[in-house]
């Protein structure tokens, strides 16, 4: 696989962020805005799952603990939709147990991130799933 994705190697990629919290929401999208992605975001698995058949990301992180529908929730929901069966899914947890991760798993999540994320998380996770994008 190739990391070394030429400085617009991500431009106009999708990518969908499912958080509650502002400041996650807001930093994954700074983090994504510089790499050229094109950044879609959701406070809850309800305002995500109307977006994601509207704008169709190419990936999508996901916060576990959110109101109304979880993570675990929303994951299953999008993997269940034989649209976006083949969407990667990242999960993002404050928490890092081993339980969470299993679940996460099991509701079909490709990977599993734990907050607060770097930068390289963040991009590697969309290298590792995406292809680059290429």
């Amino acid at each position: 696989m190739n990391l070394n994705v030429s400085a617009n190697g991500l431009a106009g990629l999708k990518v969908m962020v499912i958080d509650d919290s502002k400041t996650i929401r807001r930093t994954a999208e700074t983090l994504l805005k510089k790499e050229g992605c094109d950044v879609l975001t959701a406070v809850d698995g309800f305002e995500a799952l109307a977006k994601i058949s509207d704008q169709k990301p190419a990936i999508i992180f996901v916060d576990i603990m959110m109101p109304r529908l979880d993570g675990y929730q929303t994951c299953a929901l999008i993997k269940n939709n034989p649209l976006f069966r083949s969407t990667p899914v990242i999960m993002l947890s404050s928490k890092d147990g081993l339980f969470d991760k299993a679940r996460g798993r099991i509701v079909g999540a490709e990977q599993y991130l734990t907050k607060p994320f770097t930068r390289d998380e963040l991009l590697g996770a969309i290298h590792r799933h995406v292809g680059a994008a290429a």
